[in-house]
């Protein structure tokens, strides 16, 4: 029964860092460097906010 309880422990300690692993390496080189190439402009823009206070 001993050797059930080891194997557990065993189990249980490299889940743990695995875990710690993966989430102090999670989404390092995977995203690009956000870049502007172009001027920003608001040509589609509405004139008009999409929420209207109305009185009729």
């Amino acid at each position: 029964m001993e050797i059930f309880g080891i194997i557990l422990f065993i189990v249980l300690i490299t889940a743990i860092a695995a875990t710690i692993s993966a989430l102090l390496k999670d989404g390092r080189g995977h995203n690009p460097p956000i870049t502007s190439k172009e001027a920003w402009s608001a040509f589609d823009a509405p004139s008009t906010p999409y929420w209207n206070p109305r009185i009729y």
